[in-house]
């Protein structure tokens, strides 16, 4: 019972030799997973790995075949008096071993491009870190003030609230056409697609956290005498900063999530046009290596920006989200 109330405590921060436990095991036990799938033939191997052909006639080595489809030929081959096909249980092209994608990941960082004048994966990722961050600072510059402003004034919620709360519901995607007839087919619709799939929901979010501050700190100061000016500069938006900073990691992550869709409006570029080539190439190796990475700077980005916030908020102690 004791060791379910240390785990499962209501509202409480876990110890933080607990948490580093559960943070390991938090990426230890998919890759376990990936492992058992991929190296176990007991598990899921629904392919056969062709290493003799026999006297099958369409059979090639290396070629890859639905079990069952092996096992009707062998057993027509058997029937006949013909020589059986060999192999062995394997999983399909799209799912590559662990080790495969370490090893290609490595590669897509040593190795040239296949296409010489293409890209380096290095290359793409840059272009889409720069894709990202100038969507997100565009957007934050206008959506994070406007969010307090909402969340503090009446005045400022009922003008924009109606229409941001009818503009996002609307898929950042459908505005791809305009912006690149607008802005033009390099990076400027990219960006565009960043900007509105994050805008509306930041300025929501923010005033939404910014509503929350405690009602008593407003209304001592205006007690006191204080003008609104005052109370939004001495009272709100310190009050609220260290809870907006923890809504902008999280709101830069949504921003990554439209990435994708971005990058393959106008010219296609960066990691999105990375990917794009290695599954037409069928390259699945390096298109998991791809992801993997995405999601490891992302990781890297939100850690950093967490050690910073602890530094900033010293006094309002922002935990790990």
């Amino acid at each position: 019972m004791k060791v379910f109330e240390k785990l499962f405590p209501i509202r409480k921060l876990l110890d933080k030799k607990t948490r580093s436990t559960l943070f390991i095991l938090s990426f230890t036990l998919p890759i376990l997973l990936w492992c058992a799938v991929s190296y176990l033939p007991f598990l899921w191997h629904p392919m056969v790995s062709i290493t003799n052909t026999g006297d099958v006639s369409y059979f090639k080595k290396e070629m890859l075949v639905k079990r069952k489809v092996f096992e009707a030929e062998n057993k027509r081959m058997q029937t006949k008096g013909l020589q059986q096909a060999q192999g062995y249980r394997s999983n399909p092209i799209y799912l590559p071993q662990p080790h495969a994608v370490v090893v290609s990941l490595v590669k897509s960082f040593t190795t040239p491009p296949r296409r010489r004048g293409n890209p380096w994966l290095h290359e793409s990722l840059l272009h889409s870190i720069k894709i990202i961050l100038l969507g997100f600072l565009i957007s934050s510059i206008i959506g994070v003030p406007l969010g307090i402003l909402c969340g503090t004034y009446s005045f400022f919620n009922s003008l924009t609230a109606p229409f941001i709360e009818y503009f996002r519901y609307l898929p950042a995607p459908v505005f791809g056409a305009l912006a690149v007839a607008i802005l033009g087919i390099n990076d400027g619709p990219k960006i565009a697609i960043i900007v509105i799939g994050t805008f509306f929901q930041q300025v929501l979010v923010i005033a939404n956290t910014t509503s929350k501050l405690n009602s008593s700190l407003i209304e001592a100061a205006q007690t006191l005498g204080a003008s609104n000016l005052t109370i939004l500069k001495t009272i709100i938006i310190p009050g609220t900063l260290p809870d907006i900073y923890k809504d902008m990691r999280i709101l830069l992550g949504w921003a990554w999530t439209y990435l994708v869709v971005a990058e393959v409006i106008g010219t296609s570029t960066g990691i999105t046009w990375f990917i794009n080539q290695q599954a037409k190439y069928r390259n699945f190796e390096q298109v998991y290596a791809a992801i993997i990475i995405i999601g490891v700077i992302g990781l890297l980005s939100d850690q950093l920006l967490a050690y910073i916030g602890r530094k900033i908020f010293k006094e309002q102690a922002i935990q790990e989200i």
